[in-house]
């Protein structure tokens, strides 16, 4: 694995900030926009999700977006010129989060290598088991891609240990069984799965799914490596139509905040 993928996607100061954007909503170029105004306010680790018609780990928050991405047309082919794109304007971690199937369609080896020579540090495929994953890792390894699996509170230690052990760049550890959304609480069982993976990997652990205000990214951050926020980002820019990159790094300062106050609190 490259150095430059670890190095991105290492959180150099804790808690590590990963936002998730649905690319293309509201439009490719906006998401430029967007990205570059999340990584100017904070953000250490860029998500760029790929929009896809059937998104069955997602709530109806990141449903609505795929669903405005693909009346756009927007495509894989974009996902990766947009990271291109970015890549030339910041040196943040970028992860290409997806569903298997337009990867498929797409090609995984072409995949891999346009990835590669766009800049992309890692990939996230939401509905691909370890079980079936042999040939992914394989690929993506060649081309120095990172490949990052998704870490549920469900899975027995035998099985965590084989899911952990095949990333690379951080781990990410899913808060709570379900859907992604917006969550008033953080599930209690997040920091004891945070605590089981650390049984098996030295990689940094990033918490997602639920996390969306600065008291949930500080408490986060008291037990793992990095937060990642999605729902509330995506819902912030269909909030705010015209003015979505400003109100995406307003709500990147704002979860960074609780964090700063923290610190502040035990200085």
């Amino acid at each position: 694995m490259e150095k430059r993928v670890e190095g991105r996607l290492s959180f150099k100061q804790k808690p590590g900030l990963v936002v998730y954007v649905t690319c293309g909503d509201p439009s490719v170029a906006a998401t430029r926009e967007i990205v570059l105004s999340a990584v100017r306010a904070g953000a250490d680790v860029i998500e760029l999700g790929v929009p896809f018609s059937d998104p069955v780990a997602d709530g109806p928050v990141i449903q609505r977006a795929s669903e405005r991405a693909l009346r756009h047309g927007t495509s894989l082919a974009d996902v990766l010129k947009l990271a291109a794109e970015v890549r030339r304007e910041s040196e943040a971690g970028l992860v290409i989060f997806s569903y298997f199937n337009p990867v498929l369609r797409f090609g995984l080896e072409r995949f891999a290598d346009e990835a590669s020579r766009a800049g992309v540090d890692g990939v996230l495929i939401t509905d691909l088991t370890i079980e079936e994953a042999a040939e992914h890792r394989r690929v993506m390894e060649q081309r120095g891609l990172a490949t990052i699996f998704l870490a549920a509170p469900t899975s027995p230690d035998a099985r965590l240990k084989k899911i952990v052990q095949a990333c690379h760049g951080f781990v990410y550890a899913v808060s709570r069984t379900g859907v992604t959304g917006a969550q008033q609480q953080l599930a209690s069982d997040a920091a004891d799965l945070v605590k089981r993976i650390r049984k098996f990997t030295k990689l940094p652990v990033a918490v997602g799914f639920g996390v969306s205000n600065a008291a949930q990214f500080a408490k986060v951050g008291s037990f793992a490596d990095a937060a990642a926020v999605g729902s509330a980002i995506v819902q912030a820019i269909e909030k705010n139509p015209g003015r979505e990159a400003a109100a995406v790094a307003d709500l990147v300062r704002f979860l960074k905040s609780g964090t700063a106050q923290s610190a502040s609190s035990q200085i």
